[in-house]
Order: structure tokens, then sequence, then C-alpha cells
């Protein structure tokens, strides 16, 4: 007989969907070669899509929602993992394509898992989730397109959400000058803890400007998109980069060729869903040694699988700071 467990079920319906907490099958669970007792998991933005509906994020039905969990494994036929390991899982398709980390049990493939580095626990994995790993991939491909400190400022915008909070503070570990930008200007003080040197308002680069403006900063780390994306770019030194990984404002991008081909300014696209097996390892040994954990716990709240629906909502809203973390039971 098939063991049962909590899950939170999205199912299609003649109206949109319908997002209710419900008894899974184990047998209902999709194809793979690992199984993991999921410990933890975490809010992202695109899990707020993908629970409110307001993007179509998930492309099958029924759907278990949630990008990333840190679990351990339960049972294994593949040969790097075996019962009892500590795991940890971000993007592949779960909770899009594949059944989800909203659930006391999955089933993966053992491709998609890395080992969870030791100086993590469980829940603080789940604090940095999928948004800290982009963040660190966003610095990394920073530096090795050439950029460093001295060669001026780094903006981060959505300073306030989670990519932005751990962008400020690998950034600034890591000796870079940060300038943050927010719509939330009364999370100035937290901002500034940190690691942000100073906070601007994001209405100073969310709606159009010019195809050129002031040189303001050697590189940036965008969630964003649109218009702030835009004037980053605008705003960008010459032979500086922007590393764009979000697309809270919007998809669009209403630029001109001017920053790229008068100023050699590089946009780089980070694509946290697919990266290989080594550059995530060397994502997360980067963050055990550049993300500070104290600043990790001052931007995480903790709920439990009963507030993951409200917290979805309110992530869209903007209305949540920093990094929430999801204790499965």
């Amino acid at each position: 007989m098939s063991e049962f467990f909590k899950a939170l079920r999205i199912d299609k319906t003649e109206t949109g969907q319908a997002v209710e907490i419900v008894s899974f099958a184990d047998h209902e669970l999709m194809d793979g070669n690992v199984t993991v007792r999921v410990t933890h998991s975490t809010v992202n933005y695109k899990d707020g899509l993908a629970i409110t509906g307001k993007s179509p994020v998930v492309r099958r039905f029924p759907m278990i929602p949630g990008i990333d969990f840190a679990g351990v494994v339960e049972a294994s036929a593949d040969p790097e993992f075996k019962p009892g390991d500590r795991v940890v899982l971000n993007g592949w398709g779960l909770g899009e394509t594949h059944l989800g980390a909203y659930a006391q049990r999955a089933r993966v493939k053992g491709d998609w898992l890395i080992p969870l580095p030791a100086c993590f626990s469980p829940a603080q994995a789940m604090a940095i989730g999928t948004a800290g790993y982009t963040a660190m991939l966003s610095l990394i491909a920073l530096e090795r397109f050439g950029l460093e400190p001295s060669q001026g400022p780094a903006i981060v915008t959505g300073a306030s959400g989670g990519v932005g909070s751990i962008a400020i503070a690998i950034l600034a570990k890591t000796g870079w000058t940060v300038i943050a930008s927010t719509g939330r200007l009364d999370e100035s003080a937290y901002l500034k803890e940190l690691g942000a040197t100073d906070v601007i308002d994001r209405a100073q680069l969310s709606t159009p400007g010019r195809p050129l403006g002031k040189e303001l900063y050697a590189a940036g780390i965008d969630s964003v998109g649109s218009h702030t994306l835009a004037n980053v770019l605008a705003q960008t030194k010459g032979l500086g980069a922007v590393a764009a990984c979000g697309l809270a404002q919007g998809m669009d991008l209403p630029t001109s060729v001017a920053p790229f081909i008068l100023r050699g300014v590089a946009l780089i696209g980070i694509n946290s869903v697919t990266a290989s097996k080594a550059r995530r390892v060397d994502a997360w040994d980067r963050l055990a040694r550049d993300l500070d954990p104290a600043k990790l716990e001052a931007l995480t709240t903790t709920i439990g699988f009963d507030e993951i629906i409200p917290t979805a909502h309110a992530i869209l809203d903007g209305t949540i700071r920093g990094r929430v973390v999801v204790e499965i039971g």
C-alpha cells in the first residue's frame, strides 16, 4: 500500500486554478532515482507566481509547487547518494514541470541534487535558497567578466527582496561598495545593516529614462527588469557589466544599443534553473565562504506549512523582507 504525506497541490479549474493542502500518495510521485524526505523549503517570487496563478509558471497539473528544498535521502538508485545524506535542490523545473518542494516527500533525479554543504543546516540552506544561490551566480559572473571593487560601486535593484538582500551581503563581504535600490525606503536601516553604503528610491530607476545617463556604477545585480534594468545599463560605467536575474517589474527591456556600443557595457544573463552541477557546487562553496551567517539570520523569517499560501500572496505584494524559510515538518 502507498504511504501518504502532506502536500500543497495546485489543480486546474475552469476559472484558473485551486490550491489546497492535501494528503498525497507516494505512488503519485513522478519518476526519479532518489527519494528525499523534505525538511525545509522556502518561498521565492516564482513560488508566489505559481501559487497565485499570476504568471503561467506551472506547466503541468496537478502540481506540487516549490522550487527549492533541503532534506534527507530516504532511498537512492544513484551511486552519488545514499540514505541519510543531506541534500539540497534548486530549480530543474521543480514546482513547474516536476512535482515540487511543498510536500513531506519528493522523488527527483540524482543529477539535480547536490550535497548540502556541511557548514549549513537545512534551514540555513533554504534561507539562502534559489534567491541566494542566484545572487552568488551573479557575483561570480561579474567576477569572471573581470570586475572588481576598485573599479567603482555596484548597484543592487529589488534590494529588499530575497535576491537583493543576499546580493548586498555577499557584495559587501567581498569588498564592494553597494548602492541599494528599493521601493521601501523604510527598510534603509536593514539594508545598511546587510552592507549597503547608500539606499536610493526605486522611483529613480523605474520610469522611462535616457539612452545614456551619468556613469555611476561599475557593476549591477538586477532582479527587476524592464525600465529599471534599462536605466541601470544607461548608468553603468564604461566596460562595466550588469547581471540580470529577475523580472519583478517586467519581462520587457526598453533600452537602446547605446550603453553597449558607446561604453562597452555588458548585460550578463543568469540562468539558475539548469546550471551545471559544477557551477552549483561552486556557488554553494562561495556562499559558505562569503555569506555571513549572522546576516543570513537577520534577513530570514520562518513559517509553518500552513502559512505558505498567504506568504505567496505577500511576496507578490512586496511586503516580504529578505528570505522566508518553510518548516515542512
